[in-house]
């Protein structure tokens, strides 16, 4: 059974951090629809001003955070004493479990595109300890398609085999295709699928969907991507649904009220760090 698309979002232009600008696709108003990712954001500028602030330092609990940037470089430290730097089609993954403090900067380059995701949390690993990974270009198989590549960031897709974190499952595919090629994936009928369309408008599950539009599909067993007439970049993000209820305060996504106003008394108290190095 073909997957037919069931909601769109087409991202609305904002500014986070210390001013970098942004659209935001998924966020509060989406958590239901594309459980478990709970917010997306992708960065597409020319202008470094527009993004050379970066996101001081700053707290999370209950969720991983994904970003990819795929033309442009970002800077990760963190309380655990992690330093890292990726580039052009990298990936850092930071699970933020019981809690976690990171500061990202933005370094001036030719073009800032990419996007970062927040994937939710099952509520009995929220509490987990903090963990940081960089996933470089040697990490990422390029698996050539018609007319393509399928960049293998996270799962699997086929026989092939790429990072995988410990909390949910992610097939992570960053599809490049030329002008008026296509592709059909096989998708496991019970997971949570949905596309982001990074660069170019497509033809999604038969329907055009315009650039920086997120897609959430229906059950089924194939999913059909295709290029129009400009080359283009789709992110395929498929995972489990949590069905867990959420509730969301600035940086931090628990289960309960209560969970929540703890992780802030915590962060006033200046206990809320439960790994940690010392942090310059």
């Amino acid at each position: 059974m073909k997957r037919r698309i069931t909601d769109k979002v087409t991202g609305f232009n904002t500014q986070d951090g210390a001013g970098v600008k942004l659209v935001r696709v998924l966020g509060r108003d989406t958590v239901g629809t594309y459980d478990p990712i709970l917010m997306l954001d992708s960065f597409d500028s020319t202008n470094p001003d527009d993004y050379t602030a970066g996101f001081p330092l700053h707290p999370h609990r209950g969720i991983e955070t994904v970003s990819l940037i795929s033309r442009g470089n970002m800077v990760h430290r963190d309380s655990l004493g992690h330093s890292d730097a990726i580039t052009d089609g990298e990936v850092q993954w930071m699970t933020a479990g019981s809690g976690i403090k990171h500061e990202e900067t933005l370094p001036a380059s030719e073009r800032m595109l990419g996007v970062q995701l927040w994937l939710n949390m099952p509520k009995k690993d929220k509490m987990a300890p903090p963990e940081y990974h960089s996933i470089k270009k040697d990490d990422i198989e390029e698996i050539a398609i018609d007319g393509g590549i399928l960049r293998l960031i996270s799962g699997q897709y086929k026989d092939h085999k790429g990072f995988q974190g410990k909390y949910l499952p992610l097939d992570y595919y960053h599809i490049h295709l030329e002008p008026h090629k296509a592709l059909t994936i096989d998708t496991p009928r019970d997971k949570s699928v949905m596309v982001f369309l990074l660069l170019g408008d497509a033809q999604v599950a038969g329907e055009k969907v315009a650039e920086k539009t997120a897609v959430k599909l229906s059950e089924g067993d194939v999913l059909e991507l295709a290029a129009l007439d400009e080359p283009i970049q789709i992110l395929y993000i498929a995972s489990d649904k949590l069905e867990e209820p959420v509730v969301w305060g600035g940086p931090i996504v628990m289960n309960t009220k209560e969970e929540l106003d703890l992780a802030f008394r915590e962060l006033q108290q200046g206990t809320f760090l439960k790994d940690q190095v010392e942090y310059d």
